[in-house]
């Protein structure tokens, strides 16, 4: 580990890189909301529009259908273009897409602007992904994605209960327009603030040089919108899609999202129709899977980071809380075997920390990509994870039927266990591709 203050001609580095990781945090709340509010306006709004349990999967479903799509155009648009305009572009246009949802009259509407919302979402986990790779030396790197990762769980948690007041009193339609209203006005705050290192000011040259020390990229932005773009490239797209080992984690990550979008898009509805809750009471108690979550993303970040200042294999460091989280996971088929709703919530609260505790699968993307591939590496891995997105909303609409919701749960529990098994046997070692178009696998 670096000695901090010998840097730089005696300086101490400054810490701007964590009003980045602030940013970062804040950024991912706001992602979160705006793909969760539906869920939250769901038992209402299906009533108002006379919607069935498989359409209301194929409206869940909308957000993942160009989500996933997206994810490759968007990964390589994130390699040609610096985050701080074409962030600030993204969340503003999908705010407004999220606004214009509380307007919608029909379900046509309701799927059309949820798929606008979807397609604009999707560079933004890429985008995280190259802006802490930028910013973090790796020893710091799992705390950051873990911190910033945990903003899609810490919002949930806190703010479900308030979008669900908002609902109770003034109507579904409300869910929507706040959401869509914060993100337009965080647009402009992202844009002001951001910079890549070499140009933000709170940072000194000693900080600058422990990230690059530490294996932050941080010249990366030097590259990005100043070398004459380069057009799309199949070598590029084979050298992500040929490697083993990334076909490990792109897996892992496809059965990692399948319980968040369980707790994304049905959660709610299970509660409010499967188990009978009210409203608000599941609103309350919807928050707390979600603050366990984010309790989990922290401890995934802080142990990981601890075992790599240890000494420990970068495999052993990443793999340990991701595999344990997927274990936990599966946890949530013991919802099937009880009544209380106290523990139908203690079974869905250790899932979903499981699920938390494995949300930092980023870290391998950004130890294991090759540098000039972090986008579209970024990319793939988000859209073959988010392929979930899409399927689990369906499937879950077709197994479910009458007060019967247990066969849904075993699926989900099934995929944690198989995601488990992907990262103990598939990924291997933890190492940098080479950037080729050769066979990496």
């Amino acid at each position: 580990m670096l000695e901090p203050g010998r840097l730089a001609a005696g300086q101490a580095p400054t810490r701007a890189r964590f009003i980045i990781m602030l940013l970062l945090f804040a950024t991912v709340v706001l992602n979160y909301l705006d793909r969760a509010n539906l869920s939250i306006a769901a038992p209402l709004l299906t009533k108002d529009l006379g919607v069935d349990s498989v359409k209301m999967g194929l409206v869940f479903s909308a957000f993942g259908w160009t989500y996933a799509i997206c994810q490759i155009p968007g990964g390589w648009l994130v390699d040609r273009y610096a985050p701080r305009r074409f962030y600030a572009l993204l969340i503003l246009l999908w705010s407004i897409a999220t606004f214009a949802l509380g307007f919608a009259g029909g379900l046509t509407a309701l799927f059309v602007l949820r798929l606008a919302v979807g397609g604009l979402e999707a560079p933004s986990f890429p985008i995280n992904n190259r802006v802490v790779t930028t910013w973090f030396p790796e020893q710091e790197r799992a705390t950051a994605i873990g911190f910033y990762t945990s903003g899609q769980f810490v919002g949930l948690a806190f703010l479900t209960p308030v979008l669900a007041y908002l609902q109770a009193n003034f109507g579904w339609h409300m869910v929507f327009a706040v959401t869509g209203g914060i993100g337009a006005v965080w647009a402009v705050v992202w844009f002001l603030v951001y910079r890549d290192p070499r140009h933000f000011k709170a940072a000194n040259a000693a900080e600058i040089q422990l990230i690059r020390d530490g294996g932050g990229l941080v010249d990366l932005g030097e590259q990005t919108g100043v070398k004459p773009k380069s057009a799309f490239s199949l070598r590029d797209l084979a050298t992500v899609l040929s490697s083993r080992k990334l076909w490990g984690i792109y897996f892992g990550q496809y059965a990692l999202t399948s319980t968040l979008w369980f707790f994304l898009t049905w959660f709610p509805t299970y509660l409010v129709q499967y188990r009978g809750m009210s409203y608000v009471k599941a609103g309350f108690l919807a928050s707390l899977p979600f603050l366990a979550a984010f309790c989990g993303v922290l401890c995934s970040g802080l142990i990981s980071d601890f075992l790599v200042r240890r000494q420990c294999s970068l495999a052993l460091a990443r793999k340990t809380p991701i595999v344990c989280g997927l274990l936990l996971s599966t946890s949530i088929v013991g919802a099937n075997f009880v009544d209380s709703p106290a523990l139908v919530i203690t079974f869905m609260t250790v899932a979903f920390f499981g699920n938390g505790l494995a949300s930092i699968t980023w870290s391998l993307v950004s130890a294991i990509a090759p540098k000039r591939l972090l986008g579209l590496t970024g990319g793939v891995f988000n859209f073959i994870g988010n392929l979930s997105g899409i399927t689990v909303p369906i499937i879950i609409g077709i197994l479910v039927s009458g007060t019967d919701f247990s066969p849904a749960l075993t699926y989900i529990s099934v995929m944690a266990l198989l995601g488990a098994m992907s990262y103990i046997f598939i990924v291997g070692r933890v190492e940098r591709l080479p950037d080729t178009g050769e066979n990496l696998g």
